[in-house]
């Protein structure tokens, strides 16, 4: 195992910035998430700690080992991409034993490590086929059988499960969470789906830009976003995300829009009178009851729940979570409220800081997270 450590990192194309001052200290045995839109500079940050690019500046450590002008197959790393990258005239077997070979590794030696490894992919019936033969889930299992029999410092997954159905995904986030509870290797996955990384990690740095945004477990993120971004970026549905104006009245904090006040109450210090957002999840409405009035836009009824559009004055919509039995028609009048405990609160911009004071329930809720992964596994 290693730590796996970037200490003010940027990478330039030429006068483009994809990597912006990037610090992330990521412990041993960890698994790590880079999360964001495409293009906010996480597959950068991952072909980067491969040694496929290289750092524009700053330093970037595996273990004890600086390793800026190291070459891929000198860092003790393996990769496991999007596309497979099988070779389509080996079998199964061959395709896992292809490191091993290259690294001069007996004949007996390779055989009893590929069985190994089938074993435990579950891939030994397989062992003879052609990828072409294979399903999508198998071939993704037989690429990251290839990355596993290397016994490598530090895993690095691009977005491995995007090309399988939604079902598959499924049972690959329970394998890759179970494979790593039993391995305990370093782990760094990219992705731009919210569901993997939030299941999966025992921390995740949210990008965009080029920049960090937060690096936090996922309760932590999803419960304490630290700016705007990051609230409006986590979370199915999303977060509604109301600009208004904040007012101080008898040492409280009141947030006004149009057709909204709520009490903020005591915020952090970086709160100024002026313009600034409030966002607040679905699950901080309740539909059905309460002061405020608006009008039924879209029901989408998923079956456990049904998630409810409401407009209010001018073009603002929010969205709440209701029951499966609450179904209003479209442009029916409706009564909500607003939980204001559950509020946040943003300084103006897109990526306005959170200032909210810190939520004491987000370190209970980190601390459960570790049984959440067990029993998605």
């Amino acid at each position: 195992m290693a730590d796996v450590v970037l200490s003010n990192v940027n990478k330039k194309f030429g006068t483009f910035s994809a990597v912006e001052n990037l610090n992330l200290d990521i412990q041993q045995g960890e698994f790590i998430s880079l999360l964001g839109p495409s293009g906010c500079g996480k597959t950068t940050t991952l072909r980067m700690l491969a040694g496929l690019e290289f750092p524009t500046s700053g330093e970037i450590r595996i273990g004890d080992r600086v390793v800026n002008d190291v070459a891929p197959g000198d860092r003790d790393i393996a990769m496991v991409f999007q596309s497979y990258a099988l070779y389509p005239h080996m079998s199964v077997g061959q395709n896992i034993a292809y490191p091993l070979k290259k690294r001069r590794v007996p004949k007996a030696e390779r055989g009893e490590m590929v069985a190994k490894t089938a074993e435990m992919l579950q891939l030994t019936p397989l062992l003879n086929r052609k990828p072409k033969e294979l399903s999508g889930g198998q071939q993704q299992r037989v690429a990251l059988g290839r990355a596993l029999v290397r016994d490598p410092k530090v895993f690095l997954f691009d977005e491995p499960l995007s090309n399988l159905d939604a079902k598959l995904r499924g049972y690959m986030r329970a394998e890759l969470i179970e494979l790593h509870q039993r391995l305990g290797r370093t782990m760094v996955y990219v992705t731009h789906d919210q569901l993997e990384a939030m299941t999966m990690s025992d921390r995740i740095a949210v990008m965009e830009g080029g920049k960090l945004q937060q690096f936090a477990p996922p309760q932590e993120v999803y419960r304490a976003p630290a700016n705007r971004f990051v609230a409006s970026f986590i979370g199915t549905p999303g977060m509604n995300i109301v600009d208004g104006e904040l007012r101080e009245e008898n040492g409280r904090w009141l947030f006004e829009a149009e057709g909204l006040s709520v009490d903020a109450g005591h915020l952090g210090p970086d709160a100024r009178p002026g313009p600034a957002a409030m966002g607040i999840r679905p699950e901080g409405l309740d539909i059905g009851a309460g002061p405020i009035t608006g009008t039924v836009q879209l029901v989408e009824q998923t079956g456990h729940e049904n998630i409810t559009v409401v407009r209010l004055a001018g073009d603002l919509r929010m969205t709440g979570r209701t029951a499966p039995d609450q179904i209003w028609k479209t442009g029916a009048p409706v009564q909500f409220s607003i939980d204001a405990t559950q509020a946040h609160f943003f300084a103006e911009g897109p990526t306005g800081k959170r200032l909210n004071r810190e939520d004491p329930a987000v370190e209970a809720q980190a601390a459960n997270h570790a049984t959440l992964k067990e029993a998605i596994s």
